[in-house]
C-alpha cells in the first residue's frame, strides 16, 4: 500500500478516535459538564478529543505492531491453523485474567466475582462481532486474528486506566480503543484495494505516455 493511503487511514483513524473520544468523554462525565456554557462544553469537547488522539495513535501503534507479529507467528508455526490455535489460547487466557485479577485487586467486601465479567463479557461480544465482519469481507482464516486482536491487543492498549480502575476512564478510552480497531481491521482492505488500483492506473497513464512518445 502506497504512503499517500497509509497517510489517509491515519488521519481518518485519528478524527474517529477523537470524535469518539469527545463524545464518550462528555456522557460519562455529564454530571460534570452539564452545568457549563455552549462554549465551556465545546472547549471541553475539543480537550476530550485531543486525548482521544492519543488513544487513537495508540491504537494506531499497536496495529502496526500485531500485523508484524502476526507476521512472524505465521514464519514461525508454519501453519495458519497452528497460529491461530495459540491465539485463540491467549484470548481465553486474557478474557479470565482480566476478569479473575480485577476481582483479585479490586472487589471490596461485599463484591461478587460476577461484577466483574462485565468487561470480558463485552469485549468477547465486540471481538465476535468484528471477526464476523471481517471473515465475511475476507475469509474465515482472518476470524481469529480479528478476535485476537480486539480482546488481546485492546487489553494491552487498556492496561493504564486498568490499573487505576476508575470505571469513568475505563469506559472513556475502551470505547474509543475498540471504534478505532475495528475500523483499522475492516478498511485496511478497502485502502489496500484503491492503493492497487492507483499503482496500475499510474502504469496505464505512464505506459500510454511512452507510447504517444515513441509514436511522436
Amino acid at each position: 500500500m502506497s504512503s499517500r493511503y497509509w497517510v489517509r487511514l491515519f488521519i481518518n483513524t485519528l478524527l474517529i478516535g477523537g470524535i469518539t473520544a469527545g463524545t464518550v468523554g462528555l456522557v460519562v462525565a455529564w454530571e460534570d459538564f452539564r452545568s457549563q456554557s455552549l462554549l465551556g462544553l465545546f472547549v471541553s469537547f475539543l480537550w476530550l478529543m485531543g486525548i482521544g488522539f492519543i488513544f487513537s495513535v495508540v491504537s494506531q501503534m499497536c496495529f502496526f505492531a500485531y500485523l508484524t507479529v502476526h507476521r512472524l507467528g505465521l514464519s514461525i508455526f508454519k501453519s495458519s491453523f497452528l497460529w491461530n490455535a495459540v491465539q485463540l489460547v491467549l484470548v481465553i487466557i486474557v478474557l479470565a485474567d482480566l476478569a479473575y485479577l480485577r476481582f483479585v485487586f479490586f472487589a471490596g467486601e461485599n463484591e461478587q466475582f460476577t461484577s466483574f465479567i462485565g468487561y470480558p463479557i463485552l469485549l468477547l461480544v465486540v471481538g465476535l462481532a468484528v471477526g464476523v465482519l471481517k471473515a465475511k469481507q475476507t475469509n474465515w482464516h482472518a476470524f481469529i486474528p480479528a478476535l485476537f486482536f480486539m480482546v488481546v491487543v485492546t487489553v494491552i492498549e487498556w492496561f493504564p486506566v486498568l490499573r487505576v480502575n476508575e470505571q469513568g476512564w475505563m469506559y472513556y478510552m475502551l470505547v474509543p480503543l475498540l471504534v478505532c480497531n475495528a475500523y483499522q481491521l475492516l478498511v485496511l482492505p478497502k485502502y489496500h484495494e484503491r492503493s492497487e488500483e492507483a499503482a496500475k492506473e499510474r502504469k496505464e497513464r505512464k505506459r500510454t505516455n511512452k507510447t504517444k512518445t515513441v509514436q511522436s
